[in-house]
């Protein structure tokens, strides 16, 4: 059995789907990964092989004034599953973030990138990055810039803001890849199929800037809104942004052959679901 923890989020709940009979989920108040206690009840007594943390702290500029609460879920909180893990012989599968890293490369990160994160988010995912390896039989997903039916997200955001306003400003300067949570749990499972371990990158292919994206939204949806540009600077938020973060996913296609879509493709198929909805 696959156990999903956190798997009433946005990409526990996508995965959870796509695992079908082999998957079961749990999250708050059943287990709470901040207690090692909690932690040992539920996987004692559920005994599944593979365990994949959804769970996470994500309000990144919200990290920024409640530091101690982000390093105990998104540090703490996988040193936990990880030890009870390989106490009881069961993979950890953890899902880490772009933003482990200070977007200063100028290219696609690859998986033996240094990390350098900018703010206490990615800090604290650069934490539980590192307790990962407390269980050796791991897999390390790093993923960014998440949407998704299952949870509050940028398209949703403006989606609601276009509803709202003619003219929205969105900055322009930080790159990357828009990935739907539909593909990146297609690219977990593909992993897992393969029986991968180590480090790899899941993100839609492609990039552009958070404003391409919003106009994009805008365009696909048939709403007249128009978006200027404006800087990282100007917008001018506690947490510190890298600005240009996009994932090399080459070793995903070469280990499993799974090549993740177009962002693009990804966000037509994404609002098109929604509308059925």
């Amino acid at each position: 059995m696959i156990l999903v923890v956190g798997g009433q989020g946005m990409l526990g709940t996508d995965l959870l789907a796509l695992l079908g009979e082999r998957g079961r989920g749990v999250d708050l108040p059943e287990i709470d990964i901040t207690d090692i206690r909690s932690v040992q009840k539920v996987l004692t007594t559920l005994k599944p092989h593979l365990v994949v943390n959804c769970a996470a702290y994500t309000d990144v500029d919200g990290c920024e004034a409640n530091a101690e609460t982000a390093m105990q879920v998104n540090g703490e909180g996988v040193a936990f599953l990880a030890l009870v893990t390989r106490d009881i012989g069961a993979t950890l599968v953890q899902v880490s973030t772009d933003y482990v890293f200070d977007g200063g490369k100028g290219q696609p990160y690859r998986e033996n990138d240094p990390p350098q994160p900018l703010n206490i988010y990615g800090e604290s995912k650069l934490a539980g990055e590192l307790n990962t390896d407390i269980n050796p039989d791991h897999l390390l997903v790093r993923t960014q810039w998440l949407y998704g039916l299952h949870g509050k997200n940028f398209v949703e955001t403006m989606l609601r803001l276009g509803r709202e306003k003619e003219r929205l400003a969105v900055v322009d300067d930080q790159i990357g890849a828009p990935t739907w949570t539909v593909d990146l749990a297609r690219g977990i499972v593909a992993l897992l199929d393969a029986g991968c371990r180590g480090t790899y990158h899941i993100a839609n292919s492609g990039a552009t800037s958070w404003n391409g994206f919003a106009r994009a939204i805008f365009e696909e949806s048939g709403m007249a809104v128009q978006v200027d540009p404006m800087t990282t600077e100007q917008l001018n938020r506690p947490a510190r942004r890298p600005l240009h973060s996009t994932l090399d996913c080459g070793r995903l296609v070469a280990d499993t052959g799974f090549t993740p879509q177009p962002w693009r493709e990804a966000l037509k198929r994404y609002l098109n679901l929604r509308a059925k909805e």
